[in-house]
């Protein structure tokens, strides 16, 4: 019976410790909220679960490059993570200039769209801008809570 030697996937590895990094900074964080509540689940119990996740995750993806056994890779396309950028971009760039959220969350869904490969551009923002307005009104009027207004959500 012959041992299969198997190769340490360093990619692999160097990824779990960033995966094992986000996650104590997610619990650092946490650690730093002065927020009491009267309730059992508070403020603090979301990135309690978010730094699990992330730390299991470490964990596995460690396990899995010790032993050498990830999947291997494919070939890296940077036009995705352009576009995708991009449109976070420009949302983050409209909200901070007064541009408001919808106009933003419209560009963000269309070029999102357009990164998974999808042609229909106008259609998207259309699409984008119908479930920015339904997020809209449903925090800003159901749940009252603020979201970034633009010349848009003054219509509104």
């Amino acid at each position: 019976m012959s041992s299969q030697h198997r190769r340490i996937d360093v990619a692999g590895f160097v990824i779990a410790l960033l995966l094992l990094a986000l996650a104590g900074m997610v619990w650092w964080d946490m650690t730093k909220l002065q927020l009491l509540s009267p309730y059992d689940v508070g403020p603090k119990a979301m990135p309690v679960i978010v730094s699990i996740g992330l730390a299991l995750l470490a964990i596995g993806n460690g396990i899995g490059a010790l032993r050498g056994d990830l999947p291997a890779r494919d070939s890296l396309d940077w036009k995705p993570i352009i576009l995708i950028l991009g449109g976070l971009a420009c949302m983050i760039t409209l909200i901070a200039i007064g541009g408001g959220f919808m106009i933003g969350t419209a560009i963000l869904f269309a070029t999102t769209s357009a990164a998974f490969g999808r042609r229909a551009f106008l259609v998207d923002l259309l699409i984008g801008a119908v479930i920015a307005v339904f997020i809209y009104l449903l925090f800003a009027k159901l749940l009252t809570l603020s979201l970034p207004a633009g010349p848009l959500e003054h219509l509104l």
